[in-house]
């Protein structure tokens, strides 16, 4: 009995369960096990192999939000703040949510991978999201998600109906658009030039007016173009210029690691930067500075100046 060709796609479901890839890892470790000591309890006849590991991985992650706070995104917790000298002090106590590294598992462009769908998701209780993942991602009939929660089709549909009607409370919505799009990608390429000579104007001309910046661990975000730019502004004045970038891709959008000068020379990785482009332009940046973050996408902590052009 072969579990490893359903690995990926369940990191990915209880990646969408939990927002934390390092967690959704783990969890899939245990459903693979839970489901190897049971191969022997298992009936082809009432369930495919998959269905039947999905059933192992929800109630695994049902047990793992028991009691847990959600992952929220520093958006979700307060309004945004007018001051850009603010105090940068990281939150630790709060379970950030985390990006999803595309390479890990070839995903593709998908609206409920993008972190505002994973963040939006979080509000819901933990078995609404069971629901709404299992029937609307993975299309899942309402029979078989009633036999993976243990539960009726009737209470199926009525949680369904319920996550949906919060989920546009929430006002989650919105166009995908691949990081490989042509526009998406003229428009990053913009943005890393500008980054990279901190070159604050430039970065402002490609924001949308009422852009968002975030930065996990740092409960603090910024929304529009003015205090995006006076924000960025205090960064490049406290680390310089001369910074390097790297092109990624996380929860199918655009993504760009971002390697601050040193003064003795070479460049130190600084942030993880999660970009959403709509109609041209950058509307979002998630900005994460956490180190288990960086590991996820195997990213080296420094580069030397003469192979500073080699990250891209």
């Amino acid at each position: 009995m072969d579990f490893e060709p359903y690995r990926g796609e369940l990191v990915t479901y209880c990646y969408r369960m939990l927002g934390s890839f390092h967690e959704a890892e783990d969890l899939v470790q245990e459903t693979l096990l839970r489901a190897w000591k049971a191969r022997d309890r298992y009936d082809r006849t009432r369930a495919s192999l998959r269905t039947w590991l999905y059933r192992i991985a929800t109630n695994v992650c049902l047990t793992a939000l028991e009691g847990r706070a959600r992952r929220p995104l520093p958006s979700g917790l307060g309004a945004p703040s007018d001051d850009p000298g603010a105090p940068l002090t990281p939150a630790y106590d709060i379970p950030w949510l985390q990006p999803l590294p595309d390479t890990r598992f070839g995903t593709e462009a998908r609206a409920d991978l993008r972190l505002a769908w994973v963040a939006a998701v979080q509000v819901l209780p933990p078995r609404q999201r069971a629901v709404l993942v299992l029937r609307e991602v993975l299309e899942f009939t309402a029979a078989e998600v009633a036999t993976q929660l243990g539960t009726t089709v009737p209470a199926v549909n009525s949680a369904l109906q319920r996550a949906r009607a919060a989920l546009v409370e929430v006002g989650e919505a919105g166009e995908v658009t691949e990081p490989d799009d042509p526009e998406v990608r003229a428009v990053v390429q913009r943005y890393l030039r500008a980054f990279e000579a901190a070159d604050v104007p430039a970065l402002v001309r490609l924001l949308t007016d009422d852009a968002i910046l975030e930065m996990p661990p740092v409960p603090l975000w910024y929304r529009g173009r003015h205090d995006y730019g006076r924000f960025m502004r205090r960064v490049f004045d406290l680390r310089g210029t001369g910074w390097q970038m790297r092109r990624l891709a996380a929860n199918s959008q655009p993504a760009l690691a971002a390697y601050a000068p040193e003064p003795d020379g070479g460049h130190r990785l600084h942030t993880l930067q999660v970009l959403t482009i709509t109609g041209g332009r950058v509307a979002h940046n998630v900005v994460f500075a956490d180190p288990h973050v960086f590991q996820a996408f195997d990213l080296p902590p420094g580069i030397s100046s003469d192979k500073s052009r080699r990250v891209r």
